[in-house]
């Protein structure tokens, strides 16, 4: 029993060879990232920017504090009080939101803040530092001194609430006292001790309140610029490298994507596995596209182009070779088959590539070509011809056999979608044109399936060589062998010729 299993829904090593593929395109997208972050540099250069220093003396500093109090103070310097304040001071008319997304605070240390400030100018950017310095150091010192003044009257009300215990406590021992031999002894000696302990703690408030009164004179003394402020200096070689290399990574990552999405919406084979599938024959050969490759591309059609030109001449001029996404290669594959022909047999060349590529690239040969359009008589004897065509979408399909009962395809890779590979494979198949191979054009060099199909012997160009020829008179057919494919429309039936027997 034959199980058939669902393809995946993506094909990684298809989806890999596809983006590889169209590595143009991803290259194109990294450079104009590239150029775009550079232009940005040129175009809008960063404003001049200017940064300062301030030394920021907290009230309950300690060897311990990770940095809370720090983080207190870029958070207050963010704040729209301490934006006013500078703009107020700068008399600016600028928003104060668009002023807070032009400056920014660094805790350098627990104590130490450092604050950048972007202008229209180097005065402006000065200005604008020295003016948020200013302005984040009254605040400090004014909530320090607030703070204490708040600690001051809260002591003050406290000794007042004692003062008051005071004086009732006072009363309380004139009264006890004046009742001469009958006051009580023990309700005297607590009413003094309790005078005596709150007379202490007014005495302590006061302390207390003149204490506090005077604030932090070390964080208002402590807290100040300690680095005037002063503009950056800015590397255009820098800036220009930071944005060019930002934009070349976007530039790449966005080509990736679009290459990556494309290739699974697009579903173009790239496969020799998937190409041989989709048309129903075996790859029998690939020839490199690219212009670098020169030599091994026409020592590869040379290859293929004897192979070819040995079934031309044993079936009398029946193959035909039809193009599809590659004209000028199969131009230059059927031009070299042609000449070796010529060299032992007179030869016609049908051109029917629909820009006559053949024709354009033939120069003066030593072959006869006809138009695809002219009606050629009856074959001479001995005469040799081979057809040139394509399948490309608006091919006439029924001139196809006109060009031969056999055919090769020259399948450019990655040209045509699974769709249309079906219906070529399907209208060849109508018009009873055997398919005996395909040659790639432009495979990816990585490209490790197996585009041969097992169950096409009868049609495949290496059936050809199975046996050895014989002469017609004793050539006959017999089935030797059955087998039925699992690709194919129907059995594969395999025929190997056998001597003739006496009657």
């Amino acid at each position: 029993m034959t199980t058939t299993t669902s393809p995946p829904l993506v094909d990684l090593q298809r989806l890999v060879v596809a983006i590889r593929r169209r590595r143009r395109l991803w290259f194109t997208a990294a450079l104009v990232g590239l150029l775009a972050g550079l232009a940005l540099s040129v175009v809008m250069p960063s404003p001049p920017t200017a940064v300062t220093k301030l030394l920021v003396i907290h009230q309950n500093d300690s060897p311990t504090d990770s940095g809370t109090l720090m983080r207190t103070d870029i958070a207050v310097l963010g704040t729209t009080k301490i934006a006013d304040a500078a703009l107020k001071s700068l008399h600016s008319t600028e928003s104060t939101d668009d002023f807070m997304k032009k400056y920014s605070g660094l805790g350098l240390t627990n104590n130490v803040m450092q604050i950048t400030v972007e202008g229209s100018s180097a005065d402006d950017a000065t200005a604008k530092a020295k003016a948020l310095g200013d302005a984040f150091i009254a605040d400090h010192v004014q909530r320090n001194q607030a703070a204490a003044d708040a600690e001051a009257a809260a002591l003050v009300n406290q000794r007042n609430q004692a003062q008051a215990q005071l004086a009732q406590v006072d009363q309380q021992i004139a009264t006890e006292t004046g009742r001469g031999s009958k006051a009580n002894a023990t309700t005297l000696e607590s009413l003094y001790s309790q005078r005596a302990d709150l007379a202490s703690k007014i005495s302590d408030f006061n302390s207390q309140a003149q204490q506090a009164g005077i604030g932090s004179p070390q964080i208002a003394a402590g807290t100040q610029i300690v680095d005037a402020p002063r503009i950056t200096p800015h590397s255009f070689l820098k800036t220009a490298a930071t944005d060019g290399g930002i934009g070349l990574v976007l530039g790449l990552a966005i080509g990736l994507a679009l290459a990556a999405v494309t290739a699974i919406v697009r579903d173009r084979p790239v496969l020799r596995r998937e190409v041989s599938a989709n048309l129903g024959a075996s790859v029998i050969a690939q020839l490199p596209r690219r212009w670098l490759r020169r030599k091994k591309t026409a020592k590869a059609r040379a290859r293929l182009a004897a192979t070819l030109v040995r079934i031309v001449r044993d079936d009398g001029g029946t193959v035909s070779l039809l193009d599809l996404g590659a004209p000028k290669v199969t131009a230059q594959l059927a031009l070299d088959i042609a000449g070796t022909l010529a060299e032992t047999a007179r030869t016609v060349v049908i051109d029917d590539l629909p820009k006559r590529e053949l024709t354009a690239a033939a120069g003066e040969p030593n072959f006869r070509i006809a138009d695809g359009s002219e009606v050629l008589g009856a074959k001479e004897p001995g005469e040799l011809r081979l057809g040139v065509g394509s399948v490309r979408p608006g091919t006439a399909w029924t001139d196809l056999s006109y060009l031969g009962k056999e055919t090769v395809l020259v399948v450019r890779t990655g040209y045509a979608n699974t769709a249309w590979l079906h219906t070529v494979a399907r209208q060849l198949a109508d018009c009873q044109i055997t398919v005996i191979g395909i040659v790639l054009v432009d495979p990816d060099p990585k490209d490790r399936t197996d585009g041969t199909l097992w169950d096409g012997l009868h049609t495949a160009l290496r059936g050809r060589a199975v046996a050895p020829k014989q002469s017609d008179e004793t050539r006959k057919l017999q089935p030797v062998k059955v087998h039925t494919g699992t690709n194919g429309d129907g059995p594969t039936r395999r025929f190997a010729p056998v001597g003739s027997q006496e009657d």
